[in-house]
């Protein structure tokens, strides 16, 4: 194909015309792999640079994270962007916003600084995924999606364990510092993303994306799902790690190294974990997912009583991260359950409803954890029970119109619509 039509719009049926590398399943593959590389770099750098250099409590940590959720609670704005911007565009332009805030986020170390560059981060950050899972579930045929989901997490923790190896030998060895691992973390990011933006022809998908906000009430459970995840998830991002540094001193290399355990763990269990969800369905996949995770949460609330040390915290994030990669299975829940054009509207929606509660518990939950952190993961336990609870309405076969188990066992018909606004 000639230079030139790299700017044409191309249907999915094209595309496959291309070479391998020009294809909308490439160009998924090297969005996955530049976003880690400033977010993974931002965090594994983070809880040591705001005790150190702007010398944060765990009030001011949940401050940080409660702004960084903000962003996500305004996904739903996708919806008015995309009547102007084709999303394939928007998802790269937000992804060189957050390289280039993490490549400045070592220039303000204090707290009203932080913030602010993190608040411009999250923007990046949350309008690329939005885009992200919207093009992923659009792109990729439902029968292979659990596998290709499983290999693209496992590309985003790939590239993720580079950035924490490269981290781990030479942070100590050539005493790197902060701004330089942020500048270059996010550059890389933004050079990817435009590199991304220019080479690659407009992906035409075959079902117009309705450009309104949608909200179904077949999609309930869904909704619900989603809000109990961002819920307990938030606990887990804000808390556990910075446990490690406040409570047990773990230094940047540590931290890191910790991390990369996790992400190797990640890397070989990811596409494992999508066969198995293409096996044996979302539901069993989501049962196991909250009742594991429910099974950690106490498990951290007996850590800070009992003080079994920095080794069982260790073992106890790993597992947790492990369970979170089953979360691909929300994701095709919905993919089997939506009509093909409420992807994108409905993908805004539900990261903003994913939102609503990391808005306000990171703040909240930072002043609990002053007194008592126990009650935090206790508070993690429950959700995660709440959690376990609605994934057993999740039909083994879902489709539209046996969204829920309630609805398949009346026999429902297939639906074609529903309520929208």
């Amino acid at each position: 194909m000639a230079y030139g039509d790299r700017f044409r719009t191309l249907s999915l049926a094209q595309a496959q015309e291309l070479p391998f590398w020009r294809r909308p399943i490439a160009l998924l593959v090297l969005m996955a792999f530049a976003m880690p590389v400033a977010f993974a770099t931002w965090s594994a750098l983070l809880n040591n640079f705001v005790i150190e250099m702007a010398g944060f409590d765990g009030a001011d940590i949940g401050w940080l994270h409660t702004v960084r959720e903000i962003p996500g609670f305004f996904a739903i704005g996708v919806i008015a962007l995309i009547i102007f911007i084709r999303e394939q565009v928007l998802g790269l332009v937000s992804l060189v916003i957050l390289g280039v805030a993490t490549a400045l986020t070592a220039q303000f170390p204090s707290l009203g600084g932080l913030l602010v560059i993190t608040l411009i981060s999250s923007i990046g950050f949350h309008y690329y995924e939005t885009v992200n899972q919207s093009l992923q579930l659009q792109w990729i045929d439902k029968k292979r999606a659990p596998q290709v989901l499983g290999w693209l997490m496992a590309v985003g923790s790939g590239a993720t364990f580079l950035a924490y190896g490269l981290i781990v030998l030479t942070w100590r060895a050539f005493d790197l510092s902060y701004d330089l691992v942020y500048w270059l973390a996010g550059g890389v990011t933004a050079v990817i993303a435009l590199v991304c933006l220019f080479a690659f022809p407009q992906f035409e998908s075959p079902h117009p994306q309705t450009k309104k906000m949608v909200l179904r009430r077949r999609y309930w459970l869904y909704y619900a799902l989603q809000f109990m995840s961002g819920a307990r998830r938030q606990i887990f991002v804000v808390f556990a790690a910075f446990m490690m540094v406040e409570r047990y001193g773990f230094g940047v290399h540590e931290v890191t190294a910790l991390f990369m355990v996790t992400l190797l763990a990640n890397m070989v269990a990811a596409p494992l974990l999508g066969a198995v969800v293409a096996r044996f369905g979302e539901r069993l996949a989501l049962v196991v997912e909250y009742g594991g995770l429910g099974a950690i949460f106490l498990l951290y609330a007996a850590l800070y009583i009992f003080d079994w040390g920095p080794w069982a915290a260790a073992g106890l994030y790993i597992a947790n991260h492990l369970f979170f990669a089953l979360a691909l299975a929300l994701k095709t829940y919905f993919q089997k359950i939506a009509d093909p054009g409420d992807i994108a509207p409905t993908a805004a929606v539900a990261f903003t409803i994913n939102h609503i509660a990391a808005v306000f518990l990171p703040a909240l939950l930072g002043y609990v954890w002053l007194t008592s952190p126990v009650s935090v993961f206790m508070l993690a336990a429950g959700m995660a029970a709440v959690s376990l609870g609605l994934s057993c309405l999740v039909p083994r076969h879902p489709l539209p119109g046996h969204e829920t188990i309630l609805v398949a066992r009346r026999g429902a018909p297939v639906a074609k619509g529903g309520a929208s606004a």
